[in-house]
């Protein structure tokens, strides 16, 4: 029997989404292009070679064959370990259309936490780009128990061949929108990461919500993320939104940076661009020595890290386009609160994307009033179904319909959300809690100060106080007197008891590999 599609329904906002009984994602966000026209369309410009959606259908059925060939079966894991590329795009949905669940990670890691994550998963299979095989050749000897295949994505006996030389056609395997089809695992900044679980249904959802309706993404958009494929962010802004809408999308297998991202709009002409906090600070700044064409762009997003007020207006008024912050997770599929380009403002996340829904806790765990702090709560049904083999933590985090961002937040009468900090980022002065964010975009609004993180900090009499640590623009500039002009700027912008009592200038801040900073890296141990 064959697999169904999903029928939307656009009459109102939200828009419904109809799932059929017997579903595959792949057959939705690959397959479905050719009936509908786009066969001979570009889908994805890569760093070496471009493919069209009939390419990309062809591709995967290929792939899915190849896995099938190698034994995988039904609900058998694939790490996958690929650089951005119309590869990981192919082999992700290949697996997807064969039964088989992809789980992208991280190819920035170390050789201990390939190997925890095979063990972890279980993996029956691990493809990986050879750039990576200094850190994953040791972990797939060293795993206990090792996939039962390992492969190269290019070279002899690689994945590429056996893709290749594998039947063009493939009946995708049916399953139900509930079923599990993809992991993600966690940035893990604060202990191991965890194997989130995302079901079939989890990517459309999110996609018709956010994408297609909160910013208004349109066939007719080439989009290009700074953030790679394998964050959920990256995922979705290079892979499953443009294949949503019928778009297209730049794929750069370089280390982002002003340069990498200059260099791939101007060449390729994007006209949405997707990006972090840290990177729109540092494009700021060389756009100040070197001005570039960003013409093209007709929308910027930004997520990760909140976007502080000052990096937004600067942003806008260097570029005319405002940065749209919002907030997402890896167990929420991606955005779920955002500005919009009808509706945005600094200093916010924004507000709630219709499809769903959030309320604000407090520590008793009843609801807060508006103006009030508390724990961000979210409810929607692109949320992961649970992690892999923790369940304690999945109890503690996923709460029947609700998923606990562990973010706190206040939201106005208005619906607006503004980001405080991570709820054990918090800092409490003087009986008064206070937001490391806060002080943080006040610091930023220095015109000397590039990044700032802010953590709490023990006095003499074992009070807790803000302590600030600094990235400056030239470092050549640190010293006494500025630091106690940034103080100055602190004490006339925020109130009184929120000042940093110390300020440390510093060549960088910690951060995760999605470029959230790692506050808890910077706090000193208790005497």
């Amino acid at each position: 029997m064959s697999v169904g599609r999903i029928r939307v329904d656009r009459g109102d906002a939200p828009a419904r989404l109809a799932f059929p009984d017997r579903f595959n994602l792949a057959v939705e966000m690959v397959d479905r292009h050719l009936d509908e026209g786009r066969a001979g369309k570009i889908v994805l410009v890569g760093p070496k070679r471009s493919l069209t959606y009939d390419g990309l259908a062809e591709e995967a059925n290929r792939a899915g064959n190849a896995l099938r060939g190698l034994g995988l079966g039904s609900g058998d894991r694939l790490i996958m370990v690929v650089k951005d590329c119309p590869d990981f795009v192919s082999l992700f949905y290949g697996a997807v259309k064969a039964g088989i669940l992809p789980v992208p990670v991280n190819t920035l890691l170390r050789a201990g936490d390939y190997r925890y994550m095979f063990e972890d998963s279980g993996a029956a299979a691990v493809v990986y780009s050879p750039e990576y095989a200094a850190e994953v050749a040791p972990a797939l000897a060293a795993a206990r128990p090792g996939p039962r295949a390992a492969l190269t994505t290019e070279g002899d006996g690689g994945f590429q061949a056996l893709r290749d030389a594998a039947a063009p056609a493939l009946e995708a395997v049916p399953s139900t929108p509930e079923s599990p089809c993809f992991w993600l695992y966690s940035s893990g900044s604060t202990g191991r990461p965890k194997g989130v679980v995302h079901r079939q249904r989890d990517i459309p959802i999110n996609a018709e919500h956010y994408a297609a309706g909160a910013i208004g993404l349109r066939e007719d958009d080439v989009c290009f993320s700074a953030a790679k494929l394998f964050f959920a962010y990256g995922l979705g802004n290079s892979m499953n939104f443009p294949l949503w809408v019928g778009g297209s999308a730049v794929l750069s297998d370089r280390v982002p940076s002003p340069e990498m991202t200059f260099d791939v709009i101007e060449a390729h002409r994007p006209s949405v661009y997707f990006g972090v906090p840290t990177l729109y600070a540092a494009q700021l700044r060389a756009l100040e020595a070197t001005p570039r064409d960003l013409s093209s762009l007709r929308m910027c997003i930004s997520a990760g890290e909140t976007l502080p007020p000052d990096i937004f207006r600067r942003w806008q008024e260097r570029t005319g386009i405002p940065p749209l912050d919002g907030i997402g997770s890896t167990e929420a599929t991606h955005i779920f609160i955002s500005n919009t380009p009808e509706a945005h403002r600094p200093g916010s996340s924004g507000r709630v994307v219709p499809g769903y829904r959030t309320r604000i806790a407090g520590e008793d765990g009843a609801d807060v009033a508006d103006g009030t702090a508390g724990r961000l709560m979210v409810a929607g049904l692109s949320n992961a179904a649970m992690y892999w083999n923790q369940p304690e933590k999945t109890a503690r985090t996923m709460k029947g319909d609700w998923l606990d961002t562990g973010d706190t937040y206040i939201r106005d009468e208005d619906g607006w959300f503004v980001f405080c900090g991570r709820s054990d980022d918090m800092i409490k002065v003087g009986g008064i809690w206070c937001s490391p964010a806060e002080i943080e975009a006040r610091l930023i609004e220095h015109p000397r100060v590039l990044e700032a993180a802010v953590v709490g900090r023990a006095d003499a009499d074992g009070l807790m106080k803000p302590e600030a640590f600094v990235v400056l623009n030239d470092a050549a500039d640190a010293g006494e007197t500025l630091a106690g002009a940034l103080l100055d700027h602190c004490k006339t912008g925020l109130a009184r008891y929120k000042y940093p009592r110390w300020i440390n200038f510093v060549d960088g801040l910690p951060k995760t590999a999605t470029g959230k900073i790692q506050r808890f890296r910077l706090r000193r141990p208790a005497s």
